[in-house]
């Protein structure tokens, strides 16, 4: 009796496990394209960075979730398309993030930092925008990074005309 229980164990834990590989390798399937931005803060520093470009909704769906590690210098810009209200979260994703929503002319309106990894936890923008930056936790700290900073590049319109 315990036989038959062993091996439908077995067939259930060789199938979960076949699922989370086939889940894993799905989501490392989506591709992102790589640009440069440029975050200008209030006191005139500028910040060159590399982002890929979460543009797609299966891009956007993804992210950066099983993510291990991401250069210093580089994050992830999400587009949504449209201005509006953008709420995020870090379910199945390892790292520490900041957040940076941003307006459709690339003012930063408001900052999330320490995102915890794996938190289903609402991140809401509290409102509208157009664009999101992700970059590694402790980001905003380090680079001085404050609401009304400036992001340019990669589709972002300058709204005084500089690029």
């Amino acid at each position: 009796m315990f036989g038959i229980f062993g091996t439908v164990a077995r067939s259930a834990v060789a199938a979960l496990f076949l699922f989370f590989v086939l889940a894993i390798s799905v989501a490392a399937e989506v591709s992102f394209a790589k640009d440069k931005l440029r975050l200008i803060t209030a006191n005139g520093r500028t910040h060159d960075l590399t982002v890929e470009l979460a543009i797609e909704p299966d891009q956007r769906e993804q992210g950066l979730m099983y993510r291990r590690q991401m250069a210093a210098d580089h994050g992830m810009l999400f587009d949504f398309g449209e201005t509006r209200r953008v709420i995020m979260w870090m379910k199945n994703t390892y790292l520490p993030l900041d957040m940076l929503f941003i307006a459709e002319d690339g003012t930063v309106r408001t900052i999330h930092e320490n995102a915890v990894p794996f938190s289903e936890a609402i991140i809401d923008s509290r409102e509208p925008v157009a664009f999101v930056l992700e970059l590694n936790a402790g980001t905003v700290k380090r680079l001085g990074i404050q609401p009304g900073d400036r992001v340019r590049g990669s589709g972002i319109p300058a709204a005084d005309g500089a690029q």
